[in-house]
């Protein structure tokens, strides 16, 4: 074992604030997840109201680009600020993390004044609003390894339990503006500025550590190498490109198609979803001791490939839940896991390591969104039978959501294939890393 290796398998006392330290990350990420779920929740009405008029033939990928890009803002976001993490301070980016938060909603309201502008400057507030859920992934990960060395599996999964808390509550204050209240879209944005001024007040009152690598001697040239010196860090990589696919892909995508074909709104699935994926992040690191982070990996995408081509045939609340309870069990652990997984490899890469597979998984979202609205819109095209006779239908008519409810099973058909992928590349993963010392 060389020094770096020797430092890092005995790490330091955590800072005596370690516990304001986790729940300042906790409220980071339910920030960003209260956003992400209000965003999903008011995209069909955002659709509706600035896009439809723009072009009603596309504004399927539209809206898709432009929740897409909330992810392109967080993966630009996440892979420079993680090598940089310790030169910038983990304070500092938080604070950055924070402004986005503000930000990105402000400029959203300010769109619908943008005129023939509207789809622009909503993409770049989007982007925006992305940038600082990436400044927060690339902080709060690396900083949950460093303050519980031990049990990363188990502390990054609690740490990301209030991730679905988040899209709980983000889901249910949609339901309640648009269903019960029938109260603006905009006042609903508006409100995801509040925990973003609560998160900036509370950080200024802290001091962060350094990462687990920096403290412990790892240098900048070994963290910003240790990736390209072990070329199996890229099939983490390459898995995590899978696993977001798998996971927030959907998420973000339930609202504009199930809301049409199930009896309810569709961001209620998301909602509940979250709610399971809340409660079994608390075990996931027993889950862990006992299969291993690829074992207990490998598990889980048999019922997420279940659930999501239940999702595709999906007429009715109740096998809309059912469909739900699969996927959810399915994808619980995925993004949590498999940065642990990350840390613990390849602990030398650092935040850089841990922000890379970030930077794949927002990646892969920014990518499957669109292909998702295409598919969607090309769905609805062949269906109706052709853009004129689409365009003939009426909204709430049983035509219209005859043709809607194929495109819906198109779109989650179409990624109910990649968890099936999924369940070969952790099998062979494990097989090979059978006997192996990966805790």
């Amino acid at each position: 074992m060389n020094t770096s290796e020797s430092i890092i398998a005995n790490p330091a006392p955590p800072p005596s604030n370690h516990r304001a330290i986790f729940w300042i990350s906790v409220l980071a990420l339910f920030t960003a997840a209260l956003s992400n779920s209000i965003r999903a929740g008011a995209a069909g009405a955002i659709k509706a109201a600035m896009l439809d008029p723009i072009d009603a033939q596309r504004s399927g990928e539209m809206i898709g680009t432009v929740l897409g890009n909330s992810f392109l803002g967080f993966a630009l976001s996440l892979v420079v600020i993680s090598p940089l993490l310790d030169r910038f301070g983990a304070k500092r980016v938080i604070l950055f993390a924070a402004a986005c938060f503000i930000i990105g909603p402000v400029l959203v309201l300010a769109s619908a004044g943008a005129g023939a502008s509207v789809y622009t400057v909503l993409n770049i507030a989007m982007i925006v609003w992305g940038c600082g859920w990436g400044a927060t992934e690339a902080t709060i990960n690396p900083l949950a390894t460093t303050l519980y060395p031990d049990d990363k599996t188990g502390r990054l999964n609690v740490l990301h339990a209030w991730w679905p808390a988040g899209i709980v509550l983000g889901g249910l204050l949609s339901v309640l503006f648009f269903k019960q209240l029938e109260l603006s879209w905009q006042l609903l944005i508006g409100l995801t500025i509040i925990p973003g001024i609560v998160l900036a007040i509370w950080t200024m009152q802290h001091e962060f550590p350094q990462t687990e690598s920096t403290a412990k001697g790892v240098s900048f040239g070994e963290m910003m190498a240790e990736p390209f010196k072990r070329p199996s860090f890229w099939v983490f990589f390459a898995i995590m490109f899978l696993t977001a696919s798998t996971e927030l892909a959907p998420g973000a995508w339930v609202d504009v198609t199930l809301t049409e074909t199930v009896g309810f709104s569709g961001i209620l699935v998301l909602v509940y979803v979250s709610a399971i994926m809340f409660v079994m992040r608390h075990f996931a690191g027993a889950l862990d001791h006992r299969f291993s982070d690829m074992g207990l990996l490998w598990f889980t995408t048999v019922p997420a490939a279940i659930g999501l081509y239940l999702l595709s045939t999906a007429t009715s609340a109740a096998t809309a839940l059912i469909a739900a309870t699969f996927w959810a069990f399915g994808v619980c652990f995925m993004w949590p896991t498999m940065l642990a997984a990350v840390a613990r490899r390849f602990p030398k890469s650092g935040p850089w390591g841990i922000g890379l597979v970030g930077f794949a998984g927002a990646m892969a979202i920014r990518f499957v969104l669109p292909q998702l609205g295409m598919i969607y819109d090309n769905a609805k095209l062949t269906k109706a039978g052709g853009e004129q006779a689409l365009a003939a239908l009426q909204p709430g008519t049983p035509e219209l959501q005859t043709v809607l409810a194929y495109a819906a099973e198109v779109s989650f058909r179409s990624v109910a294939v990649i968890p099936v992928v999924l369940f070969f590349v952790f099998g062979l993963v494990w097989f090979f890393e059978r006997g192996k010392n990966t805790k």
